[in-house]
């Protein structure tokens, strides 16, 4: 069994397996990396072949996303550490060796995130994950160096290593044992949030996430969805009901459901008055689909739900009426998260 294995989820991503690959295999040489393919037609498995030699090649039937992509692949990856990294990540010099540290030394911590950045403007956060990520009573996720469309410059304000509530997909570290325990991703969110859920649904099992800042990689971001896609609006928006139905203790549990989707339709009449129909149609698609799937996410719930889940009441409120947009500012309003 491999210490720690770097797999890299694939589709059509031939021209960033071009740029990022070769900064992986040269900064991760205790690590065995894959690429997992999710049936690119682009070339891309041959590509890596004939160029990447050492990099083994893992080939999904079809396209899975990345829920079902993940799962499908780690089957055939036998690690201690599985680090799960995005085809537009530009990792750096021992990215790899504070993680390693990390998990050695603290038995509970199951994943890991490191700090990461914004590969076309490196000197500020990146949106997916920043400095670790939050989330509020109403299932709204957030980060240190990213609430909303509010992006921080490092200055070095989150340098600490600390628990936070969720780590980005874009750059995952898990423990095998714990990744196969939890079931894996979630199948049906396909991508978008899979990773919160799994994230919660750690902490429901008593297992501790954690942000290193001694790792550091780039992320461009938005290389398969970007942020003006209104799947990407209809998987988010889905996605995050489906996973509040699962994890939310039993108490409250309807009016926080009934208050979330109030706010969705807010945000919907937003998008509308914006001229985003596409993106307003997304919304209703999403709660549809909600509705269509809600009694068999029911029957997914645990027994045991964490009581203290959020960090702030509401991001929304805090962001939009109070003009609240920098994490440090809103610090002194959270009064349940984990030091």
């Amino acid at each position: 069994m491999d210490k720690i294995a770097v797999v890299i989820l694939n589709w059509n991503g031939i021209k960033l397996l071009e740029q990022f690959l070769p900064s992986v295999i040269q900064f991760s040489q205790d690590a065995a990396i894959y690429v997992a393919d999710n049936a690119s037609t682009d070339d891309s498995v041959n590509f890596v072949q004939q160029n990447f030699p050492t990099v083994k090649i893992i080939k999904n039937t079809g396209n899975h996303g990345f829920a079902k992509g993940y799962n499908i692949a780690l089957q055939e990856v036998d690690a201690e550490i599985y680090a799960l990294v995005n085809s537009d990540i530009e990792v750096t010099e021992n990215w790899l060796k504070p993680i390693i540290e990390t998990f050695d030394k603290e038995k509970n911590t199951a994943i890991i995130q490191p700090k990461i950045l914004d590969f076309k403007n490196k000197e500020y956060f990146e949106y997916a994950g920043a400095a670790g990520g939050f989330i509020d009573s109403y299932g709204y996720p957030f980060c240190r160096g990213r609430i909303f469309d509010t992006i921080e410059k490092d200055n070095g304000q989150y340098d600490d290593n600390r628990e936070i509530f969720w780590a980005s997909g874009a750059c995952f570290f898990i423990r095998k044992e714990v990744y196969h325990e939890l079931g894996g991703f979630d199948e049906t969110f396909f991508a978008h949030q899979e990773e919160i859920d799994l994230c919660w649904r750690a902490q429901n099992d008593g297992h501790v996430i954690k942000y290193n800042y001694q790792s550091a990689v780039y992320h461009v971001g938005g290389a398969t969805l970007n942020q003006g896609n209104p799947k990407k609006t209809y998987l988010n928006f889905r996605n995050s009901l489906l996973m509040l139905v699962k994890n939310l203790p039993k108490k409250g549990l309807f009016f926080v459901i009934f208050f979330r989707m109030i706010l969705d339709g807010i945000a919907a009449v937003r998008f509308l008055t914006q001229g985003k129909f596409k993106h307003t149609l997304a919304i209703l698609h999403a709660h549809f689909s909600f509705y269509c799937l809600s009694l068999f996410y029911l029957k997914k719930r645990k027994y045991f739900q964490m009581q203290q889940y959020y960090t702030v009441k509401s991001i929304v409120f805090l962001y939009y009426i109070r003009k609240l947009a920098v994490f440090k500012e809103i610090f002194n309003t959270i009064q349940n998260i984990k030091n």
